[in-house]
C-alpha cells in the first residue's frame, strides 16, 4: 500500500516525467481511497495551470495585473518605506 508521502512525491514528479504503469496504478488506487491526496493533486494541477497562464501573459508582453492607480501608489509607498528602514 502506498503512503501519502509516496503519493505526493509521485504526484509532483508526474508533472515532470512519465510514470511507470505500476506507479500510475499504485497512485490511482491510493487516490481512490485518500481524499487529502486527491486535494493535493488538484492543487498541483491548479498551480501548474496558473503558472502556465502567467508565463503566456508575460511572453505576450503583459506587465502583470492591471491595478488601480491607488493600489499601485500604496505598493510603491510600502516598497519605499521598506527600502528606507
Amino acid at each position: 500500500m502506498m503512503t501519502c508521502k509516496e503519493a505526493s512525491r509521485l504526484i509532483s514528479e508526474g508533472q515532470e516525467r512519465p510514470m511507470s504503469l505500476m506507479e500510475r496504478w499504485g497512485l490511482r488506487i491510493h487516490l481512490w481511497m485518500c481524499d487529502n491526496c486527491r486535494k493535493f493533486e488538484r492543487q498541483i494541477a491548479f498551480l501548474r495551470k496558473a503558472l502556465r497562464m502567467l508565463g503566456e501573459k508575460l511572453e505576450a508582453g503583459s506587465q502583470g495585473p492591471d491595478l488601480p492607480s491607488e493600489a499601485k501608489d500604496r505598493i510603491r509607498q510600502v516598497l519605499r518605506d521598506r527600502d528606507h528602514s
